[in-house]
């Protein structure tokens, strides 16, 4: 059997939103192979310091593919468009997730998303698995 990949992700999303990340998390821990490393700053424990936008980059630049939460959300967030940036800046791939529901989704990420793909676990791990560059 083959030694699995391990992928580093940076997770983009919105706090008030944290249902959605705390939903794509547990559809990437309780994938069948596939393991993964999470590289997101989440609610429960966030980034502290003077620089958060310093302490932003350093979490993302490690990472094989940036998934960012794709709800209208999104297109009002101030840091989401900082770690859009930066992403694009670096040369990470960009999934976007449209949320359960979403009609529209932020012309930002459509514009920068490599793929957006369904509210499911198989189509975002199946995007991952497609974009996600080598790890170093």
């Amino acid at each position: 059997m083959p030694i699995l990949r391990t992928y580093k992700l940076f997770i983009s999303h919105a706090w008030h939103r944290s249902e959605h990340y705390s939903r794509v998390v547990s559809w990437l821990d309780e994938a069948p192979n596939f393991r993964w490393q999470n590289l997101s700053v989440p609610e429960h424990d966030p980034a502290h310091g003077d620089d958060l936008e310093y302490e932003l980059r350093n979490q993302m630049r490690p990472a094989d593919a940036f998934v960012i939460l794709a709800g209208m959300y999104a297109a009002h967030s101030e840091w989401i468009d900082f770690e859009l940036s930066f992403a694009r800046r670096i040369g990470n791939p960009i999934i976007g997730v449209r949320p359960w529901g979403a009609e529209r989704l932020p012309a930002a990420i459509q514009a920068a998303a490599r793929e957006v793909v369904g509210w499911s676990s198989g189509s975002v791990i199946a995007a991952i698995r497609r974009h996600a560059q080598p790890s170093s």
